[in-house]
């Protein structure tokens, strides 16, 4: 006589869902569809691992939950599509023995066995896992079974994609979708947007030259060479990119802008495509923007004392607040967390962008527009009659922006900008040759903050070393800087043990071989003093002596502070402070 299995609602009642919760599920499993399991998960009335330990009870089955993505044969994952996985709850994990072993996360996928015997052409031996476990090594395997740039680029050429285009030209009376030859250009397209994204790329740039196209990826702020397809590929991949983009395939002579929004990965991503006519075709840049994007001046690498500063001065009631650094120095990371930070009900926020590059909720945003003569200056003119609190002006490029903004701030509003000036105390020098009046700069500036960002040495294998004293000359830093701090440099490889006990070197996964991962900033905070504003109108070198007298801390002291701190390299402060700033101490 069989056993009776004891039902889902019984299992799940002894383990101590409460009988309300399970209602609920039940209602959330009739009305979405999925099995009771999973609306037992969606009302929150059990734990994954209570969920696991019912479907096991009643299928029959062992529950697998030391299960991870190593654990899981790649080859196995490609034949499916994530979105099945992740619909079904399921995951072939490795061959087991004659059988292949998958984990589950639902009753649902049981009905998937049979199909899976057949693609596989082996048994299949199902495992319970618990969900929170199985959606993770999901993710995992298939961003590893993904395949690069590179790899699909290789299958083109093994397939002679693109042998009989004809110079790279395409013909424009025939959608890319319909043309079978280009089906393979919509994957190598499809398959660089998610490379750059899992490589945390900022920019990817397509290039031509005479006889190949470079691809190159933007990661933590250096250029590196991707992939180099054929030059005959060059028209039908920046074609491809313009249509997504919603650009004229049709028009090569002028620059267009345009932008793609898609999912990568889960992740809401918008791509800022930029198109300029060169010699051998169109150079094509996408900047890489991710939706959802939290900004906090706790994570963008300033000391405490500096951040807590930085906070008192933004909250000041008018004035006007720069940041300076060349482009790709943060400054609109660092503005938009300052607007993050006061951001509230009670005050009415306006910026000025070019373009706009993140939305800011409860903030309005304009982006100028010099066709119709929008620019900053009459952008922020308008501004100035919408009753703002506070008003972000993108950069002060000209004069009539400049003096608009100090009488914004002179009347009672509190101005945040950028400026391209290599430190804080230049800023002064520059307003004043931009035709600010100088009495006006120093009664106007709140403050002036010079910043720079510098790679973070990868935790995996940077390697703790003592600098020599022909590193510590050519950095101009005293030993005695560095106190009896730990400096680490970066390496890009690991130590790996093999079977055998013997131990390797090889290339560091984590960071992609370069020896750094991740960003964070060093920074030059000037306050503007009444000591300050007595030489206001004197030289940059006046100024940041002042200020240094008065307990500023340099870009290069920021930097000595990082290295001591282990986040970064004595190579990487010199990268971006200039040996001039290194030898001011």
């Amino acid at each position: 006589m069989a056993v009776r299995r004891p039902a889902y609602d019984d299992l799940l009642l002894a383990a101590g869902v409460e009988p309300q919760k399970l209602r609920e599920a039940h209602r959330e499993s009739d009305r979405s569809g999925v099995g009771i399991l999973e609306g037992v998960s969606r009302v929150q009335g059990a734990t994954p691992a209570i969920v696991a330990g019912a479907l096991a009870e009643v299928l029959g089955l062992r529950v697998h939950d030391k299960v991870t993505v190593d654990d899981v044969d790649v080859e196995l994952v490609r034949p499916i599509s994530l979105a099945m996985a992740r619909e079904e709850v399921f995951l072939p994990i490795c061959h087991d023995g004659a059988f292949v072993r998958v984990g589950i996360g639902d009753e649902r996928a049981m009905r998937l066995l049979p199909d899976l015997r057949l693609l596989y052409k082996k048994p299949i031996r199902p495992v319970v896992v618990p969900t929170d476990i199985l959606r993770d090594i999901t993710n995992k395997a298939f961003d590893r079974a993904a395949r690069s740039a590179s790899s699909v680029m290789e299958q083109m050429r093994d397939e002679g994609v693109g042998e009989d285009i004809d110079d790279g030209n395409l013909n424009l009376d025939a959608d890319l979708l319909d043309d079978p030859n280009q089906a393979p250009i919509i994957k190598f397209v499809n398959t660089l947007l998610t490379q750059a994204v899992k490589d945390r790329a900022s920019d990817i740039h397509i290039e031509p030259f005479e006889r190949e196209l470079a691809v190159r990826f933007r990661i933590d702020g250096v250029l590196y060479e991707i992939v180099k397809p054929p030059a005959k590929l060059q028209a039908s991949i920046v074609s491809r990119v313009k249509i997504m983009s919603g650009l004229n395939i049709a028009e090569k002579r002028i620059p267009q802008d345009g932008r793609i929004r898609t999912r990568i990965a889960g992740k809401e991503i918008d791509l800022r495509v930029s198109t300029l006519p060169v010699r051998h075709g169109e150079r094509v840049v996408m900047r890489i923007l991710e939706k959802g994007t939290v900004f906090n001046l706790d994570q963008i690498g300033m000391g405490a004392k500096m951040v807590a500063d930085f906070r008192e001065l933004i909250q000041k009631p008018y004035g006007i607040v720069l940041v300076t650094g060349p482009t790709g120095s943060g400054k609109t990371t660092t503005l938009y967390s300052a607007l993050a930070e006061i951001n509230a009900p009670d005050l009415n926020i306006l910026t000025i962008e070019d373009p706009i590059e993140y939305e800011l909720k409860g903030i309005g945003q304009t982006q100028v527009n010099p066709k119709i003569d929008l620019t900053f200056a009459s952008a922020l003119r308008a501004h100035l009659r919408q009753d703002p609190d506070i008003i972000m002006v993108g950069e002060i490029r000209d004069k009539e922006t400049a003096d608009n903004a100090v009488q914004a701030s002179l009347t009672g509003h509190l101005v945040f900008s950028t400026l391209h000036t290599n430190d804080a105390p230049t800023a002064f020098t520059r307003l004043i040759d931009m035709g600010v009046e100088p009495f006006l700069v120093g009664s106007s500036l709140v403050a002036v903050q010079a910043q720079r960002l510098v790679r973070r040495l990868c935790p995996a294998c940077k390697l703790a070393y003592v600098p020599s004293d022909a590193e510590l000359k050519s950095a101009r830093i005293r030993r005695e800087e560095l106190g009896d701090h730990t400096i680490y440099k970066s390496t890009g490889m690991v130590e790996v043990r093999l079977s055998d006990g013997r131990v390797e070197k090889t290339g560091c996964t984590a960071c992609l071989k370069t020896g750094y991962k991740g960003r964070t900033g060093i920074y030059e905070l000037l306050i503007v003093t009444d000591g300050i504003r007595e030489v206001a109108t004197q030289s940059a070198a006046i100024i940041k002596h002042k200020a240094v007298e008065e307990g500023m801390l340099t870009l290069r002291d920021d930097g000595v502070r990082k290295i001591c701190e282990g986040a970064t390299s004595i190579d990487e402060v010199m990268r971006v402070v200039t040996v001039e700033g290194l030898a001011e101490l």
